[in-house]
């Protein structure tokens, strides 16, 4: 972990690394909308629901009140010290709503919109790149997909993932981090995690950049996508919205495919996503495989069902790469929990449940993870360059 990086004398390998602040869905709409200084239209069209205020409600009464309005930098709470404490040279979430003010929702069931007056939100969080190839981001029309694009672009946000048409939604954001290099965030959806691929951008149509398939044919598109834009020391990620929303079970397919990115289009990390709950981490020939990093702030409190998985224990993954090699350094995670809207610190029971989890679903991909004095959770052995699998 302290190897003498060669490209910069004197500096070890960890000092070059570049450290990638990930989470799972960020679902700031909604309830979590209406207690922000800008609410948008409360109404919904859900089969049970009409107003996204009984959300604000059902939080209430199951962990007390909320203030009203809260400021922009609320529902971070307890991560951002974290982000202050770590100093990430990137951020990257997945943002499951639409910005906007569109009416013209889609009869989906359920539909996540913020007003763009609440878009400060993201700024207070220093929001770098939100991922936008997800089952939420058309929730209000190819319209509200624009807004939220344009939204976005006014606070200096990278969105990738979706666009105005398939070149813009197939490009990746290029993250440039001063002194070291560039980060690279390719996104993609899948119909498994309810993305219509009727979503799908067109030449001529807004959308998302939709994934049909986990074949050999898509590993070799997306090789060629990360070839036409990377460069000597580029570090490249990709983000895939996939799968369930509950359980533990990580497909075949999903585990080829995931490999493949890595042997063929030398991805350093994949950065999957949909569960509601985090899944099991790989490390396959020194590169990282987050198979789903479940939710990361969500206004499904109080609501029953599934309560076994604990959607409510959240965690921030801070990755370190090596920008020489594109090889994981170390993967250090942050424990929260979901209450009052905000991510605030999990009880010490909280944070052994969610150890024994992540550990026991890891383990399946000879992967361990270890808990710390502090309560903050490291993959095991720390030394990643340990891991089988030379390159």
């Amino acid at each position: 972990m302290g190897d003498v990086d060669p490209s910069r004398p004197g500096a070890t390998r960890t000092e070059a690394a570049i450290t990638i602040f990930l989470c799972g869905d960020v679902m700031i709409g909604r309830g979590i909308d209406q207690v922000l200084p800008h609410p948008s239209d409360p109404v919904l069209y859900e089969p049970c629901v009409a107003s996204a205020t009984d959300y604000v409600r059902l939080a209430e009464l199951a962990n007390g009140p909320i203030p009203r309005p809260v400021g922009f930098d609320y529902p971070w709470g307890e991560a951002l010290a974290e982000l202050r404490r770590v100093q990430p040279d990137v951020r990257v979430i997945n943002l499951e709503t639409s910005i906007t003010r569109s009416d013209a929702y889609l009869p989906k069931g359920i539909n996540y919109r913020m007003s763009p007056d609440n878009a400060q939100c993201l700024r207070a969080g220093q929001i770098d790149c939100c991922v936008l190839a997800n089952n939420h981001v058309l929730d209000w029309g190819r319209e509200g997909l624009l807004e939220t694009l344009a939204c976005l672009d006014r606070h200096g946000v990278k969105g990738v993932g979706a666009g105005r048409d398939a070149a813009e939604a197939g490009a990746p954001a290029i993250l440039d981090v001063a002194g070291k290099g560039r980060v690279l965030v390719f996104a993609f959806a899948m119909a498994t995690s309810g993305v219509p691929p009727g979503w799908a951008a067109g030449q001529d149509r807004p959308g998302v950049s939709f994934l049909r398939d986990l074949s050999d044919a898509a590993v070799a598109d997306v090789a060629g996508r990360v070839r036409a834009v990377r460069r000597q020391g580029d570090v490249v990620v990709v983000s895939i919205h996939w799968g369930s929303n509950w359980g533990y079970d990580v497909p075949q397919d999903q585990q080829r495919f995931a490999r493949a990115l890595i042997d063929e289009a030398d991805v350093s990390v994949v950065h999957g996503h949909s569960s509601h709950h985090a899944k099991a981490i790989e490390v396959h020939r020194r590169r990282l495989i987050l198979y789903g990093c479940g939710d990361f702030l969500n206004d499904y409190e109080g609501i029953a069902g599934y309560e076994e998985f604990r959607d409510d224990l959240a965690i921030m993954y801070f990755a370190r790469v090596d920008p020489p090699t594109g090889d994981l350094l170390g993967l250090d995670m942050v424990p929260l929990q979901i209450a009052r809207f905000r991510l605030n610190r999990p009880s010490r029971d909280d944070v052994a449940w969610l150890h024994g989890t992540l550990d026991r679903e890891s383990s399946r991909f000879d992967a361990r993870v270890a808990r710390s004095a502090d309560d903050h959770l490291t993959l095991s052995p720390p030394d990643v360059h340990s891991q089988r699998g030379e390159r």
